[in-house]
């Protein structure tokens, strides 16, 4: 494992472009280490980057599928040859372990060989004959996407849209987020390094960047994973020209907990804890509320400490002992102990979880130790906001109506999961405001991408991952050829 650092450049019409300004990425494991410099491009680049992918779009939309599938399986080829250098990176920048950093990598691969293996059946013509005539439905390429992606799952969250939107005929320019910027380049050169020039451009940059890449008339669709405030600023700068839009935001996810979970069932309390605490909880799908049945409260906290006490286990990502990595940089810890201490002081009770492996090195880094909160209220912050951080709340309700009731005092609606009994819990499921719930697990555990992932209310709109990930990257065309050209009743 190399400690010297690496340069990365933007991708602008198929050559490497330096800029004149670069950002440092810091390593949140050892803070005065610096994993590598990312560019700081200008409005100027990136209005490059769109006229180079606006230009292509015209000769890129009538490649036959055949070829764009072929390139795009090749690049997958790339990435699995690539994975043990690419994971490592992506550990020494993020944060997480390394094992969180294969995972991550291989859920990408699974959605781009899915979107390869579906997007002809997807996206066929379907011709359809009928009493009146003939009627075409085709799906057409959009246009220049626009991509703007977070700093949590960095990979995962840009080959989302980069697989389907370049399988369907569009071009892209991608910008990652500068606090995890490196493996997601790298990644993004080896797949742009198959295509043809202008059709995926990376540029990487502030907010004018942003900006630019969410108002310039020749974006026809915006694809973003990121903050609910963000996405507000971006539906704003995109009202002018109308954009398509996916938007995959924030959540508050609550697991329901019923009266008929087996608090002893020590795998169902693995997969929870893991739920709340994977990736240090800094995961949109992470399970950030508990409620639990009044009923058994007392019995599921005690055996809820000891299943975390087991798993979660603090310190270097490339430890294969441990569990749970650093957060990603000082200002989330910041947030997140704001949430922890304003808590404590109305008389939560604070409960530290797991292990620290290294004190020293603990001390040194980005780390906090895990954390459930008992007795916070429903309108504490540290319940209404997304903590993205490693703490829980856990709080009692009366019944099903109530446990329902409580789940859905949220603005956010990404994902929620319900535990217990199957059936009891279906019946609950169908009640709560989410775009996705799972039964007995929760997060990415129970994520496949064979089937639509999204939010309500706040949390998003439109879907990725399954066939409603692959249409969401096409404009519905109908060529209507009636039998009667005429309108009878129009007098002559």
């Amino acid at each position: 494992m190399s400690d010297t650092p690496i340069t990365i450049d933007a991708i602008i019409n198929g050559e490497m472009h330096k800029a004149e300004k670069q950002s440092p990425r810091e390593n949140p494991t050892h803070p005065d280490q610096i994993v590598g410099y990312a560019p700081v491009n200008t409005v100027e680049e990136t209005i490059k980057a769109i006229d180079a992918a606006h230009d292509t779009f015209s000769t890129w939309r009538e490649t036959p599928m055949d070829e764009r599938i072929e390139r795009m399986r090749k690049a997958i080829q790339r990435i699995k040859e690539a994975t043990p250098e690419v994971a490592e990176l992506l550990s020494r920048e993020h944060g997480k372990p390394l094992y969180d950093s294969e995972g991550e990598i291989a859920v990408s691969l699974m959605w781009m060989e899915y979107a390869c293996n579906n997007v002809k059946e997807v996206l066929k013509n379907d011709v359809q004959e009928h009493d009146n005539g003939k009627t075409i439905i085709s799906k057409d390429a959009i246009g220049v996407v626009s991509a703007i992606t977070p700093w949590n799952y960095p990979i995962s969250l840009s080959t989302i849209k980069i697989a389907p939107a370049l399988l369907a005929g569009n071009t892209m320019v991608l910008k990652p987020s500068p606090l995890a910027p490196l493996a997601v380049s790298k990644v993004v050169e080896m797949i742009a390094a198959e295509f043809p020039p202008g059709v995926l451009n990376l540029i990487h940059g502030e907010s004018d960047v942003g900006v630019e890449l969410t108002s310039n008339p020749k974006v026809a669709k915006i694809a973003f994973t990121g903050g609910t405030e963000t996405a507000k600023h971006i539906m704003k700068a995109a009202a002018e020209t109308i954009k398509h839009m996916t938007l995959e935001l924030g959540g508050n996810d609550a697991a329901l907990v019923l009266n008929d979970f087996d608090v002893n069932d020590e795998k169902a309390m693995r997969r929870l804890v893991i739920s709340n605490f994977l990736t240090a909880g800094q995961i949109c799908m992470i399970a950030k509320r508990i409620y639990v049945d009044k009923s058994i409260y007392e019995p599921f906290v005690e055996k809820y400490i000891e299943a975390a006490n087991k798993w979660i286990r603090v310190g270097d990502p490339f430890n294969k002992n441990v569990t749970i990595g650093p957060v990603n940089n000082e200002k989330q810890i910041e947030f997140v102990q704001g949430l922890i201490d304003d808590v404590e002081s109305k008389g939560a009770k604070i409960v530290r979880l797991g292990e620290i492996l290294d004190q020293d090195l603990y001390e040194k880094g980005y780390f906090m130790q895990p954390t459930v909160v008992l007795g916070a209220k429903q309108d504490d912050p540290i319940v209404v906001k997304e903590q993205f951080g490693p703490t829980v709340p856990i709080l009692p309700f009366d019944d099903d109506e109530h446990a329902i009731r409580l789940a859905n005092d949220s603005i956010f609606g990404l994902t929620s999961s319900v535990w217990g009994n199957e059936e009891h819990a279906i019946k609950i499921a169908k009640h709560i405001q989410a775009g996705t719930t799972m039964i007995n697990t929760a997060a990415v555990q129970g994520l496949d991408v064979r089937f639509p992932f999204g939010g309500v209310k706040q949390s998003g709109i439109g879907r990725e991952y399954g066939k409603e990930g692959l249409l969401a990257y096409t404009d519905t065309h109908v060529i209507n050829i009636p039998k009667e050209l005429d309108l009878p009743y129009i007098p002559e």
